[in-house]
């Protein structure tokens, strides 16, 4: 046995969850393929994920949609109360979750916890669905005559989630379109597949019926198949912009319902009058949380006049120097590590292009090592200094702990920026003026807005989306976009006034 077979033979082997139970991989043997999960903080192989078959993805497909014939027949509230279990459910077993994040992802446990967390909102936020299904009435619209509207499930839907949060981004999908009378396939990525297989086994204890939600690990091939099969009826994406316009594409000409968020560069505009130390605070962990692998993250600092880019640089430079960054599961760490080792090196060659294409690295984070972990995917935290908006590392997302600093000589070109981006994800201003941050907010090209707020991540009540190339599709994620999103409207317009017998009409139905 080579060392590569005796080390799988100690690893964990995960499955698919479908129709209420875990279903094995088919044996490699028989064609059956495996992907490896790592744990980033030691570099060690951690468990073995199947890749699902177009055969075993058609499957689980058939299995909810045998499920929602009941489910879409059973009532908002019943459908809430497995909500409010499922939250409850949640809520106990948060830190189990956040290990699973931190093990699998690399966040650190506060993040991964406030992540798990965040995803919670929306479930709480889906505990409302018999509200939120009510539709709409006219009395007497015509003589004898009543209009009105109701939403309906869709049937089943699927959701392809990243890698930077296995359990918050799926729980912006599944809670709303489960609650709204659908039932769900998640394909969670492969890289961090764990938690979004615990979560089913917690909705299902929660109360779910089997099938309701559904998860499937693959790639490609899993991918394919849910975007063509005609039993799909709506995809919802998050990953990267290439993937997102893919999926996009071709699950809208197949004839599904599809929103598809891609990839983000997003600014944080800094202005004369913000308080320095603030700003480079919460540029801090913006930039550095998550070791950037966040699509909010803000990755372009763009302090307005040479005055104020010298102070946050003289701000900001030994902050980055002195970030904690350790194991995820070390309480002390403020940073862990990147999600694989492929993923770490990309990161790093994007700062050697920076390097390359002229930039001024004032912080280098290339040779980071933590001792005690040597094969972990660290990378120490990097900050540029004079980028211009014609370099590679301004244009490209790098998904990764490096913040490029764009110098702007006043407001018009701060706002021209994130304006004229490919992108148009999120975007901040720091400022004490409110006419420059209400000038701004009106005017920037882009989905979502921070005011003295780094991140602007809205709460589980309103909805998430960028504009531009960073999303595709007509509605958002989660809020009163994601109740539309998994619902479709029926008008019904009826007549119940007794002794009413119209004659034949042969011109267009008018109100009388």
């Amino acid at each position: 046995m080579n060392t590569r077979d005796a080390t799988l033979a100690k690893v964990r082997e995960l499955a698919h969850f479908v129709g209420g139970k875990p279903v094995k991989g088919a044996d490699p043997k028989s064609g059956g393929r495996f992907g490896d999960v790592f744990n980033p903080t030691s570099g060690a192989l951690a468990a073995r994920v199947p890749l699902a078959s177009k055969s075993e993805v058609e499957r689980a497909i058939a299995n909810a949609r045998e499920a929602f014939a009941g489910w879409s027949e059973t009532s908002p509230v019943a459908r809430a109360r497995v909500m409010f279990r499922f939250k409850e459910l949640v809520e106990k077993h948060i830190d189990e979750l956040a290990l699973i994040v931190a093990s699998e992802h690399g966040k650190v446990l506060s993040d991964a916890k406030g992540s798990v967390q965040r995803g919670l909102e929306v479930v709480e936020f889906a505990c409302g669905i018999p509200h939120l299904m009510k539709g709409e009435f006219s009395d007497n619209v015509a003589t004898g005559i009543d209009l009105y509207s109701i939403r309906q499930p869709i049937g089943v839907c699927a959701g392809i989630t990243p890698f930077n949060f296995p359990a918050m981004v799926p729980m912006w999908m599944f809670p709303v379109a489960i609650a709204c009378g659908n039932t769900f396939i998640l394909k969670p990525s492969e890289k961090d597949p764990s938690c979004g297989l615990r979560l089913a086994e917690l909705m299902l204890e929660a109360g779910a019926p089997p099938g309701v939600l559904n998860v499937v690990n693959g790639d490609k091939e899993a991918v394919d198949t849910l975007l063509t099969d005609p039993r799909v009826a709506a995809i919802s994406f998050v990953g990267s912009t290439p993937i997102a316009k893919y999926v996009f594409a071709t699950g809208s000409v197949n004839g599904k319902r599809v929103q598809a968020l891609g990839g983000a560069k997003n600014h944080m505009v800094v202005m004369p009058d913000a308080d320095i130390e603030v700003a480079a605070d919460a540029l801090m962990g913006a930039a550095y949380g998550s070791a950037g692998e966040r699509c909010m993250a803000i990755s372009v600092a763009v302090p307005v006049t040479d005055r104020t880019a010298n102070e946050l640089i003289e701000a900001m430079a030994p902050k980055v120097k002195k970030l904690k960054i350790g194991p995820s599961t070390d309480n002390t760490s403020e940073m862990g590590p990147l999600v694989t080792r492929e993923h770490r090196d990309k990161v790093k060659g994007y700062v050697d292009l920076g390097v390359k294409e002229g930039a001024s690295l004032v912080v280098d984070g290339r040779d980071f090592k933590v001792a005690e972990q040597p094969n972990g995917f660290f990378l120490g935290g990097c900050l540029f200094d004079k980028v211009r908006p014609d370099m590679r590392i301004y244009k490209e997302e790098i998904f990764g702990p490096v913040l490029s600093v764009v110098r702007a000589k006043n407001f018009e070109e701060a706002l021209a920026l994130p304006s004229d981006h490919e992108y148009g994800n999120g975007v901040a201003i720091f400022t004490r003026n409110g006419d420059v941050a209400r000038n701004f907010t009106h005017k920037v090209n882009c989905g979502m807005v921070g005011i003295n707020v780094p991140i602007p991540v809205p709460l589980s009540f309103h909805s998430f989306g960028g504009w531009k190339n960073s999303m595709f599709g007509d509605m958002n994620q989660h809020g009163p976009e994601g109740v539309r999103f998994y619902t479709r409207i029926k008008t019904v317009t009826a007549r119940w006034r007794e002794g009413v017998k119209p004659a034949p009409n042969f011109g267009m139905p008018l109100i009388k």
